[in-house]
């Protein structure tokens, strides 16, 4: 079972009427991939998954891969292969234009290698998250609260099941994911800087008080704290000083 994302799919349909690549960011496991198969499934799009072996393989020359293709061209996890960015601003430039390119990538541009320096003025990004109340309706307000917007924690059986599927996403996440990007942080140590920033939630964070109560300097919990937002998992909203 899934949600229809109305508002998302023809935002991201639109930008790629506008843009030679597009490119879907969100965290993990927050419905990127059943978005852009629903979009691509209209026109018969070609998939290529950088988590399959197979696909992996076949795009490490991305040339010979991808220019002979037509109509749209869905690349997941993109980030995992930096070096196709450079390929995708060559075929970006090409007149008349074969083929558009749907990323779908799970870090900010930052984290990932520069993806938007290497494509700046060919991509367009469309920042996804977990189901709003807009999505899930007003009446589903109390669960989408209780369970966050995670498509399948937001839909498990039970609570139980909501709950367990958060905690293997968490250890995944911190265990897996971050060394696929390059993070070489412990992860015992972002998993107790995600617990506090947790207690911030809506307040003005103070890093000195964090790096104290964890035992790190201020500079450290600020770098960390740029990793989980790099990942899509946090958010820092800045004020005026």
């Amino acid at each position: 079972m899934t949600l229809p994302r109305h508002d998302l799919h023809r935002h991201v349909e639109h930008a790629l009427t506008r843009n030679p690549v597009v490119s879907l960011i969100g965290p993990r496991q927050c419905g990127k991939t059943t978005l852009a198969r629903a979009i691509g499934k209209a026109q018969q799009a070609t998939f290529f998954d950088l988590e399959h072996p197979v696909d992996a393989t076949r795009l490490e020359q991305p040339l010979t891969a991808l220019e002979h293709l037509q109509g749209l061209v869905v690349i997941d996890e993109a980030q995992l292969q930096p070096a196709l960015f450079s390929v995708l601003r060559v075929l970006a430039d090409r007149h008349p234009l074969p083929a558009r390119f749907l990323l779908l990538g799970s870090a900010s541009p930052d984290l990932a290698s520069n993806i938007s320096e290497s494509l700046a003025g060919r991509i367009h990004f469309v920042h996804m998250s977990g189901f709003n109340l807009s999505e899930v309706g007003n009446e589903q307000w109390r669960q989408l609260w209780h369970r966050g917007g995670f498509p399948r924690s937001f839909l498990a059986d039970t609570d139980e099941d909501s709950f367990k599927w958060r905690e293997d996403f968490i250890a995944t996440f911190l265990e897996r994911d971050l060394r696929r990007l390059g993070v070489m942080v412990s992860p015992e140590s972002l998993r107790r800087l995600w617990m506090m920033v947790a207690h911030y939630h809506g307040q003005v964070a103070k890093f000195s008080e964090i790096g104290r109560s964890l035992g790190e300097n201020h500079t450290t919990v600020r770098r960390h704290l740029d990793i989980l937002t790099g990942a899509l998992v946090l958010r820092q909203l800045h004020g005026r000083a």
